[in-house]
């Protein structure tokens, strides 16, 4: 039987502007889980512990978190932290961290989907009741994270958002939806630049994520457009691959109380890295 796991989980940026809970990118900024057996506090509030008692037992294990992601800022900490728990259970019982079972397990301790799907199969992912599309390993554009020290709640953004839409801006967005799904699986820059706008959920959580007004107001030359990460306040400027190092650089003398990170979207998902028996 299984007496050790090391597995690691990453970042991800969910909405891709118009791809309201549904699109993701996983983002290369990895926690870890250092999982043995022995006598130490389960913490059983914590979430990761509550997703690996999905599958295991957590009573005899002991936990170790390593955090690198930030939280409350958009960036999916709590879908890492749940994917770790979820497929360090899957190790310990010898099975294969299968993305959509993993997910369906999973679902009700993150509530959306599109952040834990990226988070378990990597790439960029659409996601639609309980079901896993990869459509890409990766992204037209290269990510940088504009991370600010606020924080913001998800539930409580959430809340902010109107049970119903104007028809035109409905319209609007489906286009531009169906505009980035198309220039994901194309690798288009030009269409991924057209598709990256939103009347659904950006507008009503502005509020929250003053950098989205502030980027889209003066996009650095190379930068192809600006999405808010999840719930904000991270805004993800995205550049065309032979600007980012100066996409990066002008972000973060612009943006100096932010960290302006150049990220990668990377087709893993979370893996066990080690076993032991």
């Amino acid at each position: 039987m299984t007496t050790a796991v090391r597995v690691r989980a990453l970042a991800t940026t969910a909405n891709l502007g118009p791809g309201f809970d549904c699109a993701a990118a996983a983002l290369d900024l990895w926690n870890e889980l250092e999982l043995s057996r022995g006598a130490g506090e389960v913490g059983s509030g914590h979430l990761g512990v509550q997703a690996f008692a999905r599958l295991v037992d957590p009573d005899g294990w002991s936990f170790r978190w390593i955090d690198r992601i930030p939280r409350e800022r958009g960036l999916g900490s709590s879908a890492a932290v749940i994917a770790l728990g979820l497929v360090a259970g899957a190790a310990v019982r010898g099975e294969e961290a299968e993305a959509e079972r993993l997910l369906a397990a999973g679902l009700e301790l993150e509530g959306h989907p599109d952040n834990l799907a990226a988070a378990l199969a990597g790439g960029v992912c659409l996601t639609w009741e309980g079901r896993i599309a990869r459509v890409s390993d990766d992204a037209p554009a290269v990510p940088i994270a504009l991370v600010p020290e606020e924080t913001v709640s998800t539930a409580g953004s959430r809340a902010g958002l109107p049970g119903t839409v104007p028809h035109p801006d409905a319209a609007f967005t489906t286009a531009r939806a169906a505009l980035l799904g198309a220039a994901l699986v194309a690798g288009s820059e030009e269409l991924f630049a057209d598709a990256l706008d939103d009347r659904l959920h950006e507008p009503y959580r502005a509020a929250d994520a003053p950098l989205l007004a502030s980027a889209r107001a003066d996009l650095p030359a190379g930068a192809l457009g600006a999405t808010l990460s999840r719930s904000g306040p991270t805004v993800i400027v995205w550049a065309r691959r032979s600007a980012a190092a100066r996409v990066q650089a002008d972000l973060a003398a612009r943006f100096p109380r932010a960290q302006a990170l150049r990220l990668a979207v990377t087709p893993k998902g979370a893996e066990a890295l080690e076993t032991s028996p």
